[in-house]
């Protein structure tokens, strides 16, 4: 089962996804809070860094709903 990182800034997601490899985790999902922009893609990019090619990193699929309303 994934565990949902919420952390906001790439170097927190980082530090979260380390804590939680040393504890065995191999998969991750982040949730989004740019709409799947730069910032999201940053942050992905650091998770999938520290976790490892052995791990299963993504981003959180977006709602139809949340999708409307960015629009």
């Amino acid at each position: 089962m994934a565990v949902l990182i919420d952390a906001r800034r790439p170097v927190d997601v980082a530090r979260e996804v380390a804590r939680l490899v040393e504890a065995g985790q191999r998969e991750f999902t982040l949730r989004r809070i740019d709409h799947g922009g730069m910032l999201d893609l940053e942050r992905l990019g650091a998770a999938r860094y520290v976790a490892g090619l052995e791990s299963a990193v993504e981003l959180e699929e977006e709602t139809p709903a949340a999708v409307a309303a960015a629009r």
